[in-house]
């Protein structure tokens, strides 16, 4: 969901690549083209052209982020990502999200870190004139519109989410610990981005107001627009409505403040959620661009990264005390932090992981690092760097990043040619600096009652956890009709533009084959990027396995890329890792999946090693227990997360006990226990079949190339005569039931309310969805998000929605809500879903109808967006032309069959309710909801 308070991954982000990095020389041949110009005001504003999609990124970045709060008033910068989305003068209530819901935009979004706050959405072309004058309504026109009502409702949906990803979360309070004994009091990052509950909720008006007037102006502020679009066009709209928002005070850089340990800190905390005992192990580090944050980046792959690594070799392999291991270089603008985090196995001593790490450090101190292994990570840097080219908003996002932090929107061109620079000497000194004897601080998270296992000599940490008292919360004032005084303009800011030109949605052409082993092939060719994604989907998975044995397909996964006949796992990750890939085996409920990323330059080697992990498993026993010990640790870290609890319970409550879907894929403890390795070989030599397989391609390379590169695949890999069985499924419920699953002290419950529904082959698959939409779809324009976010702050996120596939799946409504608001907001769920019917009207259609046709112009802009295309004709048998009978179905729709769909598959009497959350404070009140007592889970 958006208004996060956590960072928002910014991948390195290229826009024009004349050629790749060549090992040989180790050199880009890189530019970017970009446009930038400054208004008078001071507002940065940078254009990037890219007309290979008919869609524009729009996104706005301020320079103000958590470290530029006060203590005392933590989690400002957050609070108002949130509140920019809610109203401005001119957009009127709702703002920027029901303009989105109708506009076919990707959803309006934002998100918090330390040092910045951002803005963002992609839209049709068509749209971009509506998108700059958002934007500049947010900045110059929004906080005469913020009322007490309005900030005390928000400040709820606020700490809603501090308790979806902190509190109620397994290991959420580890960052806070660590910052807070990294960096001395008042340290501008020794404070989390959400801030805490107590600040929040002392905010004030005032406070607010004076926080937008400091930093929310166009001197500190960036603007980019990436896509297709008329730079004069732009610029001209730029000018009209920003030109007249006023310059604000003169903003002074911070000073570098890097975090400076005296002494090693060592501290615990039992945490309510976790199962496993973690470790986390954090030293100073340097600031953003520092020249030494690109050697530190290549040190912790080095040291933690691959079978190779010494942190794997020692923790993993010799002394089997964790499934992995990570290790990573995080910097921000003013500092930077060098972490390692090791997830032990249950019941592990948290000493023994220590002794370990300080073994493998040894290790590599006598041993370093082979020219092979710096290639390697250079290689899979440089994949990742143009990964990050795949739409128009993560270049508008890069773009953004080096104008504000390195000065230079054109450090673009320079950025990832530091990584390439870096020598084996440079690791080494960056590894003597900052990491060997080094002080740092360790916190060991264990679960509640292990204390025992934490570091000896650490100290308990200091972890404020919320008490759930019923009725604590002050009752939310909806806010009244909107009462201020408009800031004066030069002209009438109210009245929306209109649409531009509409652009012209041209499907991708996909192309069709199929192999004489029976193996069908769907490809979209596209050249824009020097990458080629793929996957092979196989039928089967968990739907193949026996219910009394389940597991087998997921640990048949986890083997399958840790080695092959010819090669040792290291060996096998070395080969990928060289040509700067990916390949990837998993498994689902219905399907069995290997899938892969490469330059397209190396796909036919990367192809080659696909053939081998397809047709020369290993079977090496030491793998599988490796494998093995791994699912179980899965296993017990999703026994105590709410998330993964209301998932497996509601599968459960869906499909019936016993029925092969109401396990989990990874299996349970038993079963995968009792799996052996024959089991793998059966499930192999049935299921891994041709006939059951779709190779799914989009990327840099022609159909031709591509049929021919599985030639090796098509002659070794023979057809078997395999056939996976649908289950029968069970009926859907006839009426509604309550049941509960306790977590203890929970501060959240978290819903999951639905039932088993339709196939998305059905002749109402298509049509429900769009009925739902407006119910749950939509997002933050939703029926269920206005009403129980924006209306009541019960909720930080909420969503509903249907999920068939070939076979029925259910309609599910998903949410985390406030642990003493549980049957109010279940109530109003229900209450919402039985008024739906009769109080969808002309507009919501209108909306409905906007939003899903004008969408369109964003389906085929990314390489996941192109699969995704490919997938959904392979799996019903479908023609590209899909997409357009879809089309139709949305402009021939009317408000009564809306209506209909909604009686008929969103009825509010027929659903199962599941609430995980504290059953001392909540199971009892449940049977308030008029669908009988409340069945208890477990006991």
């Amino acid at each position: 969901m958006k208004r996060t308070s956590f960072s928002f991954l910014i991948f390195f982000a290229g826009l024009i690549l004349s050629a790749a990095w060549n090992p040989s020389y180790g050199q880009t041949d890189f530019s970017v083209e970009y446009e930038k110009f400054t208004l008078d005001n001071g507002l940065e504003v940078i254009f990037h052209k890219d007309d290979s999609n008919p869609v524009v990124a729009v996104a706005l970045t301020i320079h103000v982020g958590s470290a530029r709060e006060l203590p005392g008033r933590t989690g400002f910068a957050h609070l108002f990502e949130h509140l920019l989305f809610l109203e401005s003068e001119n957009l009127g209530r709702g703002g920027l999200d029901q303009m989105s819901s109708r506009i076919g935009g990707s959803g309006a979004n934002g998100s918090t870190s330390r040092d910045r706050t951002n803005y963002f959405q992609t839209v049709p072309k068509d749209a971009l004139e509506k998108m700059i004058w958002a934007e500049a309504d947010k900045m110059g026109f929004f906080i005469n519109t913020v009322s007490s009502e309005v900030l005390e409702k928000e400040k709820q949906v606020v700490k809603n989410e501090k308790r979806q990803g902190v509190d109620n979360a397994p290991y959420g309070h580890t960052n806070f610990v660590i910052h807070q004994n990294l960096y001395p009091e008042g340290h501008p990052y020794s404070w989390q981005v959400i801030g805490s509950l107590d600040d929040l909720q002392a905010a004030t008006l005032d406070d607010v107001r004076q926080f937008y007037n400091n930093w929310y102006v166009p001197n500190n502020a960036t603007l980019v627009i990436a896509g297709d679009f008329d730079s004069d066009q732009a610029r001209e709209w730029i000018h009209k409505y920003f030109d007249e928002i006023p310059r604000g005070d003169e903003i002074e850089a911070m000073d570098k403040k890097p975090a400076n340990l005296s002494e090693t800190k060592k501290l615990y905390h039992e945490d309510n959620y976790a199962r496993l005992p973690e470790l986390r192990m954090t030293w100073p580090g340097v600031e953003q661009y520092h020249p030494d944050s690109y050697p530190l980046q290549i040190l912790t792959q080095l040291l933690a990264d691959g079978k190779t690594a010494p942190l794997y070799q020692v923790l993993v392999e010799e002394e089997e005390l964790t499934s992995g291991i990570s290790m990573f270089n995080s910097t921000s603008e003013l500092a930077g932090e060098i972490g390692l985090r090791v997830r032990a196995y249950p019941n592990t001593d948290l000493n023994a992981v220590s002794e370990a790490i300080g073994s493998a450090f040894e290790r590599f101190e006598t041993d370093g690092f082979s020219d092979r292994d710096l290639e390697r990570v250079k290689a899979g840097i440089e994949t990742s760097f143009y990964n990050g080219l795949t739409s128009v908003l993560g270049k508008a996002f890069q773009l953004a990043q080096y104008n504000i932090f390195a000065g230079d929107p054109g450090y673009i061109n320079r950025d990832i040619q530091q990584t390439l620079d870096v020598t084996r000497k440079d690791v080494l000194r960056v590894y003597e600096q900052y990491v060997k004897g080094k002080h740092y601080v360790a916190t060991s998270f264990v679960p509640r009652g292990q204390a025992d296992l934490a570091l000896e000599g650490s100290e308990e940490a200091e972890v404020v956890v919320e008490e759930i008292v019923e009725g604590a919360e002050e009752e939310i004032i909806e806010p009244g009709e909107p009462d201020f005084e408009r800031t004066p303009s030069s002209f009438d800011r109210t009245a929306e533009p209109p649409y531009g030109e509409a652009p012209q949605i041209t499907p991708p052409n996909v192309w069709t084959s199929e192999l004489g082993n029976g193996m069908s092939l769907y490809g979209i060719e596209d050249f824009d990027l020097p990458l080629v994604h793929f996957d092979i989907r196989i039928r089967g998975g968990l739907l193949a396995e026996d219910p009394e044995k389940t597991g087998v397909s997921n640990l048949l996964a986890g083997v399958m890329t840790r080695g092959t006949e010819n090669r040792t796992a290291a060996e096998l990750e070395e080969a990928i890792d060289l040509l700067g890939a990916s390949i990837n085996v998993r498994s689902g409920q219905q399907e069995f999946v290997i899938s892969g990323t490469t330059l397209s330059r190396n796909y036919e080697q990367t192809i080659e090693l696909v053939e081998e992990i397809l047709m020369e498993p290993r079977w090496d026993e030491r793998e599988f227990e490796l494998a093995r010990q791994s699912v179980l640790s899965q296993i017990a870290q999703q026994s105590s997360n709410p998330n993964s609890i209301a998932t497996a319970e509601f599968n459960k409550l869906l499909y019936g006990e016993g029925h092969i879907l109401s396990f989990s894929s990874l299996g349970t403890e038993e079963s995968v226990e009792a799996i052996a390795m024959d089991d793998l070989k059966a499930y192999y030599n049935e299921y891994i079949a041709p006939e059951l397989s779709t190779f799914h391609v989009t990327g840099a390379i022609s159909q031709n190339n591509l049929v021919s590169s599985l030639d090796g695949i098509n002659s070794r890999w023979g057809n078997r005569g395999a056939e996976v069985v649908n289950p029968d499924m069970p009926e859907p419920v006839s009426e509604s039931r309550v049941y509960f699953y306790d977590v203890p002290n929970a501060s959240q419950s978290v819903l999951r309310i639905g039932y088993l529904s339709l196939e998305e082959t059905a002749d109402d698959y298509y049509p429900a969805t769009v009925m739902n939409y407006i119910l749950g779809g939509v997002g933050f324009a939703s029926r269920l998000t206005q009403q129980l976010r924006e209306g009541q702050g019960y909720t930080y996120g909420i969503r509903s929605g249907f999920s068939g596939s070939d076979i029925q799946g259910p309609f599910t409504i998903n949410s985390g809500v406030r642990s003493n608001v549980t049957l109010e907001a279940t109530a109003l769920i229900r209450d919402i879903l039985a008024d739906y019917p009769d109080t969808f009207t002309d507009t919501d259609l209108e909306n409905t109808k906007s939003f899903l046709l004008k969408s369109n112009a964003r389906a085929f802009e990314t390489p996941g967006a192109k699969l995704g295309i490919l997938r959904t004709m392979s799996s019903y048998g479908w023609s590209a032309e899909y997409i357009r009978e879809q089309e139709q179905v949305v402009e021939d729709i009317t408000i009564e069959e809306i209506r209909t769909l909604a009686r008929q598959y969103a009825d509010p009497d027929r659903m199962i309710y599941l609430v995980v959350g504290d059953a001392r404070t909540q199971l009892s009140r449940l049977g308030n909801l008029g669908f009988g007592d409340p069945v208890l889970l477990n006991d």
